[in-house]
C-alpha cells in the first residue's frame, strides 16, 4: 500500500537533513524524486545517492520562472508529476525586531512560494488523475515560542492553508495534508553540539515525551505514508510527526501538585 512505484515527487529544500531523508524514503518506495535547491553542493549530493531516478535542479523558490522551469524539466524528463512536497523554508527569525521586509522575505519562502509550487504541478497532476501534497508545517504553529514571532506565524499559515487547498483540490482527486515536526536532529543541532546527539537528547527530554529528537527518518516515513495510497482516505490533515510534544501541557511529565507541598 505504500508502494510508489511509477510515481514522480518533487521535494523543495531536498539538501536539508530532512529533506534527504525524505527524498531517499520517497525513492525507496519507488518514486522518482526531483530535489529542488538552492544548496548545489548537498543538492547534488542527495541526488546522486538516489541513483537512475534522482535529479537535482538548483532552484529559487522565490521565483515563479524557476519553479515553472522545475516543473517542466521534472515532467519531460519523468513523464509527469504525481506528488510535492513543500519542506524548504526560512528559519529567519529575530521576533519584535523584524522589520517589515523580513516579515515578507519570511512569508515569500515559507508560505507563497508553496503556493506557487503547487499552481506550478496542478495541470500536470490534473493529467495523471491526481496526486499528493504534502507541506511541511512545525509544532512552533501551535504554540508560543520567546523571541520568535516570524517562523511560528508562517508555519501557522500553512497549516490553515493545506486545509483550504484539500477542499479546492478534491474535486482533482489531489490530497493535500501537513506534517508538523517536532525537534529533529539537523545540521544546526550537529553544528551546535559539535555532533553530540545525546547532549541534544537530554535538552530535548523535558519537551517531549518519548525523552529525545526526531530522526529524519521518522519525519520521512509518515510523508511516504501520506503520498502513498495507504493514505488514499486522509486529506486536510495535520500530522505531528514530535515525539509527543504537542500532547504535553505547561506542566510536562513533571508531577506539578506533590511540589506545593515541598
Amino acid at each position: 500500500m505504500t508502494s510508489l512505484a511509477g510515481k514522480t515527487a518533487i521535494v523543495t529544500g531536498g539538501a536539508t537533513l530532512i529533506g534527504a531523508a525524505v527524498a531517499r524514503d520517497l525513492a525507496a518506495a519507488g518514486a522518482s524524486v526531483v530535489v529542488l535547491d538552492i544548496d548545489v553542493q548537498h543538492g547534488k549530493r542527495v541526488a546522486e545517492t538516489l541513483g537512475a531516478n534522482g535529479l537535482f535542479i538548483e532552484t529559487d523558490i522565490t521565483s515563479d520562472s524557476a519553479l515553472e522551469q522545475a516543473v517542466a524539466r521534472t515532467a519531460r524528463q519523468f513523464g509527469g508529476i504525481d506528488i510535492l512536497v513543500n519542506l524548504a523554508c526560512s528559519y529567519v527569525d529575530n521576533g519584535m525586531r523584524a522589520g517589515r521586509n523580513d516579515w515578507l522575505a519570511a512569508m515569500n519562502v515559507n508560505v507563497i512560494s508553496a503556493v506557487m509550487l503547487v499552481k506550478a504541478v496542478h495541470p500536470y497532476m490534473v493529467k495523471r488523475g491526481g496526486g499528493s501534497i504534502v507541506n511541511f508545517s512545525s509544532i512552533s504553529a501551535e504554540c508560543a515560542q520567546t523571541g520568535r514571532w516570524l517562523y511560528p506565524t508562517s508555519k501557522a499559515a500553512l497549516k490553515a492553508l493545506t486545509r483550504n487547498m484539500a477542499m479546492d483540490l478534491s474535486q482533482d482527486r489531489i490530497r493535500v495534508n501537513s506534517v508538523s515536526p517536532g525537534w529533529t536532529w539537523s545540521r544546526v543541532m550537529d553544528e551546535l553540539t559539535h555532533g553530540d546527539r545525546a547532549k541534544t537528547d537530554r535538552v530535548a527530554a523535558p519537551f517531549h515525551l518519548l525523552g529525545r529528537v526526531g530522526n529524519p527518518e521518522e519525519i520521512a516515513h509518515v510523508v511516504t505514508f501520506l503520498c502513498s495510497d495507504a493514505a488514499s482516505f486522509v486529506t486536510g490533515a495535520d500530522y505531528a510527526v514530535d515525539g509527543g510534544y504537542s500532547a504535553m501541557g505547561p506542566e510536562q511529565a513533571v508531577p506539578a501538585i506533590p511540589r506545593l507541598a515541598e
